[in-house]
C-alpha cells in the first residue's frame, strides 16, 4: 500500500519536535531554513509511486514565502517608523527656546515677562478691547485697541504695572471684546505665544513641546518666532 506524505507529515513533525531547551517554552515557529529542510525531508521519504502532489508543494512554499514578506514588510515599516521619529524630534529640537502661537485664551509670560497673543476678527470691528485676568478673577492688565479691520489682530504687554515692576502673575486668561459695525458682539478667535522649554519625545508615542502652557503638538503650532 503506497503513503502520501503531505502537510500532515510536516504536521507531525512539528507536533514530534521536542524542545532544544527545558524552559517551559515550545517552540510554535519555523524560519525558512527550517521549512526548506522539512521539505526536503518530504521529497527524499516520499512514496515513489506516490509523490506530493506538485500543486500543494507549490502552495506550501507560496504561502511560506507570503508569511515571510509580511514579516518583513512589518519590520521594515517598524525601522522606518524609528527613523521618521527620530527625524520629528531632530526638527523639533530645533525649535527649543523659540515661542510657538498657540490657540487659546489663556497667556502665559515669556522669559522676560512680556505677554502677547494674537486676535483674529471675524469682520471688521469699531471697536477691541483686550483684558488679562488672573486666576482670582482680577484683572490685571487693559488695552483698547481701537477700530480694526477683519483678521488678525496682535497685542503684546510687557508685564509691568504702572510702577514699572513685573506684575509676576503666572497665566492670565485673554478676554477680548469686539463690537461689529451695528454694536453686535463679536466672537473673535484667540491665539497666545509660549516659549518652549524643550522637547519631550518617548520611544512609543508622539514627540511633544513642553511650555508654560503644558505639552502641546507640533502640529498645534500656528507661527514659530
Amino acid at each position: 500500500m503506497s503513503t502520501t506524505i503531505g502537510t500532515d507529515y510536516l504536521d507531525s513533525l512539528r507536533a514530534g519536535a521536542k524542545p532544544a531547551s527545558t524552559t517551559g517554552k515550545s517552540n510554535q515557529t519555523i524560519d525558512q531554513a527550517g521549512f526548506l529542510k522539512l521539505l526536503t525531508t518530504q521529497l527524499a521519504t516520499q512514496d515513489p509511486t506516490d509523490p506530493v502532489d506538485n500543486q500543494q508543494m507549490v502552495a506550501q512554499m507560496a504561502q511560506f514565502s507570503s508569511v515571510t514578506g509580511i514579516a518583513e514588510m512589518n519590520q521594515s515599516l517598524k525601522n522606518m517608523a524609528s527613523d521618521l521619529a527620530a527625524a520629528r524630534f531632530g526638527d523639533a529640537s530645533g525649535w527649543i527656546g523659540r515661542a510657538a502661537l498657540l490657540e487659546g485664551n489663556v497667556a502665559a509670560p515669556a522669559a522676560n515677562g512680556a505677554y502677547a497673543g494674537e486676535i483674529t476678527l471675524p469682520a471688521d470691528a469699531k471697536g477691541v478691547t483686550l483684558a488679562l485676568v488672573d486666576a482670582d478673577g482680577q484683572t490685571v492688565h487693559t488695552q483698547t485697541l481701537g477700530p480694526r479691520s477683519a483678521g488678525a489682530v496682535t497685542w503684546s504687554w510687557d508685564g509691568k504695572d504702572a510702577a514699572g515692576e513685573l506684575a509676576k502673575k503666572g497665566p492670565l486668561q485673554v478676554v477680548v471684546t469686539a463690537a461689529d459695525a451695528d454694536g453686535k458682539t463679536m466672537n473673535p478667535g484667540l491665539a497666545v505665544w509660549t516659549e518652549i522649554a524643550s522637547v519631550q519625545s518617548p520611544a512609543t508615542g508622539s514627540t511633544k513641546l513642553i511650555t508654560a502652557l503644558g505639552q502641546v503638538s507640533p502640529a498645534d503650532v500656528l507661527q514659530l518666532s
